[in-house]
């Protein structure tokens, strides 16, 4: 299995600012990636922080990604509205756009918020955790650039990973913080195992031919992964079904479902136009304040009480794994392929910025 090394998270912060400055985007557009990029790593969603940059790169090169966006708000109204991107990288307007659902939501208790012409945005769980930190339920979704999930029954990709994150606050703990694809994993975890040289396991992904693959490389080349549940038997048409929910929300409403058709004239998505759904709701204006919170904390209590099958697996919930991990990472550093960590020298040396991660 490839090497992997320890690097602060502050080495990482850094490597990325100064990639991005190199790309020509606004100081303060720098700051809101890399800081959604390095939490994300922090957090051990190594798919999604600098994991990622290479893909960025690609996509810039392609002329995919606008490093110099207008971000626009293009509809409003009192309890929605819709940002126009311009093709940014998609951390900033999607952190503009939960701000403005939270914004809103105080206002008329719920808000939800479409970005349109957008890219990749990094972890959904880092937007709704937004939501839950300045006191709201937060929802965050995104359709994925390029196909990778096979509908129920089907031989090809044609929906991405599109994932689903759902955040609640409380008062004594953490939020409650769900992050998930809505395929058996998100695309990221193919590249992990590919740069670590491991196999991946059995149902996560299928090869050219439709076959079951436990090969990283194999599976990432093709692109095939199966709903979260699997196959038809095992619930796989519930993770199908609720990735063409993201889809309906992140795509078709907010108008970034930018058709186009394959060599057989069939109707497709293209990889250029990426949308998000951003939701909120004010605890506090349908409960006393206060209520909600203590609720939220009396029942993940309740849940982590549960008797354990395996006493040395306690019962979690959603977002107990990532605040374990940040505490730990904070002190020992973030673990980087070294794949990775070549993948960056390249990012580095094509456009001229310095290499920090040796």
């Amino acid at each position: 299995m490839a090497g992997v090394k320890r690097i602060p998270a502050d080495v990482i912060r850094r490597q990325l600012e100064a990639v991005f400055r190199t790309w020509g985007m606004a100081e303060d557009r720098i700051a809101t990636t890399v800081e959604v990029m390095v939490a994300t790593d922090l957090s051990g969603v190594d798919s999604h922080g600098l994991g990622m940059l290479p893909s960025y790169a690609d996509r810039r090169r392609r002329g995919i990604m606008n490093m110099q966006p207008d971000l626009k708000i293009v509809r409003e109204k009192p309890a929605v509205a819709l940002i126009d991107a311009d093709r940014s990288i998609g951390h900033p307007p999607s952190v503009m756009a939960m701000k403005l659902a939270v914004e809103k939501a105080r206002a008329c208790g719920v808000a939800a918020v479409g970005v349109r012409n957008s890219n990749h945005f990094g972890a959904a769980g880092y937007y709704s955790r937004m939501a839950a930190e300045m006191g709201m339920v937060g929802m965050a979704m995104t359709n994925a650039p390029g196909a990778a999930m096979v509908p129920t029954f089907g031989l090809e990709a044609m929906l991405g990973t599109n994932p689903i994150a759902f955040a609640a606050p409380a008062t004594k703990n953490p939020p409650f913080s769900l992050d998930m694809a809505t395929t058996t994993v998100a695309f990221g975890k193919l590249t992990i195992s590919k740069r670590l040289g491991k196999a991946i396991p059995e149902g996560w992904a299928l090869d050219e031919d439709g076959q079951s693959t436990t090969n990283a490389d194999i599976a990432h080349a093709a692109r095939r992964q199966l709903p979260l549940g699997g196959d038809r038997e095992r619930g796989g048409h519930k993770g199908y079904g609720l990735g063409t929910m993201v889809e309906i929300l992140c795509a078709v409403l907010t108008g970034a479902w930018a058709d186009g058709v394959d060599d057989e004239g069939r109707p497709k998505h293209t990889d250029y136009d990426v949308g998000h759904f951003f939701f909120a709701i004010d605890p506090s204006l349908v409960r006393a304040d206060g209520e909600f919170e203590d609720d939220m904390d009396r029942m993940m209590d309740m849940l982590r009480a549960t008797p354990p099958a395996d006493p040395s697996k306690p019962v979690m919930v959603a977002g107990d794994p990532e605040v374990r991990e940040t505490e730990e990472r904070t002190r020992l550093g973030i673990p980087v392929a070294d794949m990775l960590i070549e993948e960056t020298r390249a990012v580095a040396e094509e456009c001229g910025a310095e290499f920090l991660l040796a």
